[in-house]
């Protein structure tokens, strides 16, 4: 199990001084971006088979070395 899953994480954002509103609002929402909550939430909405989480793990993971081996390729050419 994962960190989220174990503990619950809050999300604060703090008002700083003659800040907009707006400002703030866009500030959470980045912040929850790049803690992935919303990927997590998104994820857990429908049940997934464990062979259904093995294939996509291993179609990301392949992915992954494709887009580095396309990058090495890329590099060795210039």
């Amino acid at each position: 199990m994962d960190n989220i899953t174990q503990e619950r994480k809050t999300m604060e954002v703090k008002i700083r001084k003659n800040e907009p509103p707006e400002n703030l609002i866009k500030r959470f929402l980045r912040k929850i971006k790049k803690s992935k909550i919303i990927d997590e939430v998104m994820d857990r909405k429908y049940y997934k088979k464990p062979s259904e989480r093995r294939r996509e793990k291993e179609a990301r993971r392949l992915a992954v070395i494709e887009k580095q081996k396309k990058k090495e390729k890329q590099e060795r050419g210039h």
